[in-house]
């Protein structure tokens, strides 16, 4: 049943408020829902200050009117999709980066603010911000917040959670919140920065958070190498690792990720398995290179190119381009769903064989690509949509390699957020008893369900009834 959002022409101007069909359908999912899937909001609107945000929460928490978070749109999990309709609340007109204190390593923005453009914001101070993944220039501050993103250089700068320092944020009721401080380091309370990133617009709404920021280094150079097998690419990552190889960045792409890379990108990429490398130093580079060369060596590497500058650049393309080539390639095939495992960097060689073993078994192509140095694998499951048994099968591979992830200790998804595709594994991979504690956690914040309801649990016949306070034990 539709929600009547007419309250919304008392809180907000009348440019901040839409109840038009484009507007709405441009809001109905993100980036990764299928068409299918996708659910129309009763109504979009912009907030364009704490204050607008706070307002729309508190009267839609009054009317049990759902509100989801939107940012980009870029997710691919439906962590943006208004499940139970009501609002989609677009942040993206909280665009500005407020304050950069560069004697601090330190900036204050809003959430609609794009990763890019953060970056070119601080970079006439020499600083970065160094977790954003590949997408920041069309991703939003607020979303990789919302999912505790991060990106290419993980391995040795850590995830969006490990450099943000302070938050505001507006609760399911309107209550204005502030978290953490502008201290390095504080013992004082819960954390509750580490409570809201991460927890996809279900507990609050981010409408300022502060950063630290990290010097650029003095030295930086990147790279690939191209392997014979698979195996001995994905077994040479993982030595590199465990021998504390300095890298900043260490990507997989797997021959099938070449092939599809190559053939969006007009690169020359050898249709094998191929390493791409980057090193951050302020000095002794080379001798991190040479680490990493001699074990790669010590694995078989059959080509191996450093390169700095705008030919580092070139020789990163193809890789920075893979998630839309794999759209592009060989229509109507697409992926099954969405692959973002990771696991112990030991475990890293053997999920990657038994993914590609499954794609084997039931012939289809499962390209295979990803951080590896931090254990994360992206893979996709290419099948034909309108083919039933097809896409049966590529279900069925993405479901046994999620499984086999979280039974070798790691994780449903690296980087993308539970969102709406991966609810069925968090109690296979969290127990019954965290997942519990999420579900209290939820509901002492959000009584009503406000927030972004239909998201990261478990789906049940009662489904989200169960978050809230009057419901049966």
């Amino acid at each position: 049943m539709p929600h009547d959002c007419s309250f919304l022409a008392d809180v907000l101007a009348e440019s901040q408020v839409s109840l038009g069909d484009d507007d709405r359908d441009s809001h109905a999912g993100d980036w990764g829902t299928p068409e299918e899937d996708r659910v129309r909001p009763d109504a979009v609107c912009w907030p364009e200050s704490t204050a607008d945000a706070s307002g729309v929460l508190a009267a839609a928490n009054d009317r049990d009117v759902p509100v989801t978070p939107y940012a980009a749109g870029t997710g691919i999990e439906g962590n943006a999709l208004p499940a139970r309709g009501g609002i989609s609340m677009d942040l993206t007109r909280m665009d500005s980066v407020l304050d950069v204190r560069p004697d601090d390593f330190q900036v204050d923005v809003e959430p609609g603010v794009l990763g890019g453009t953060l970056n070119d914001a601080i970079a006439e101070h020499d600083l970065f911000l160094p977790p954003l993944p590949q997408s920041a220039d069309i991703s939003t501050v607020g979303g990789m917040i919302a999912t505790d993103a991060s990106g290419a250089k993980t391995v040795k700068y850590g995830e969006v959670h490990d450099w943000v320092l302070a938050l505001e944020a507006v609760l399911a009721d309107g209550t204005v919140i502030e978290t953490g401080s502008r201290a390095k380091k504080t013992s004082s309370g819960y954390n509750l920065d580490d409570l809201l990133v991460g927890s996809e617009g279900t507990l609050a709404v981010v409408t300022r958070a502060t950063f630290e920021l990290e010097r650029q280094p003095a030295q930086v150079s990147g790279g690939r190498a191209v392997f014979a097998t698979l195996d001995d690419a994905a077994t040479a990552i993982a030595a590199t690792m465990q021998a504390g190889v300095d890298v900043a960045t260490i990507e997989l792409l797997d021959p099938v990720s070449t092939k599809i890379a190559n053939a969006y990108s007009g690169t020359d990429l050898p249709d094998a398995p191929t390493v791409f490398v980057e090193f951050h130093a302020n000095h002794g580079v080379d001798a991190e290179i040479d680490a990493c060369r001699e074990i790669f060596d010590e694995h078989g590497v059959e080509q191996f190119a450093m390169a700095a500058g705008a030919e580092m650049d070139e020789l990163w393309a193809a890789r920075r381009e893979l998630a839309n080539a794999l759209l592009a390639y060989d229509p109507p095939r697409r992926p099954a769903k969405p692959g973002d495992v990771t696991v112990p960097i030991s475990q890293y060689p053997d999920l990657v064989r038994y993914a590609k073993e499954l794609g084997a078994e039931h012939d289809l192509d499962v390209p295979c690509f990803g951080h590896a140095g931090d254990g994360n694998v992206h893979y996709n499951v290419l099948v034909d949509p309108d083919d039933p048994e097809e896409l049966e099968a590529g279900q069925a591979i993405s479901d046994a390699v999620v499984e086999r992830a979280i039974a070798m200790g790691g994780t449903s998804t690296g980087e993308h957020g539970v969102g709406r595709g991966k609810r069925e594994y968090m109690i296979a991979e969290h127990g019954e008893g965290a997942v519990a504690a999420m579900e209290a956690i939820k509901r002492a914040l959000d009584p009503n369900g406000t927030l972004n309801p239909g998201k990261i649990f478990p789906e049940t016949d009662d489904d989200d009834d169960r978050l809230r306070t009057d419901s049966p034990d």
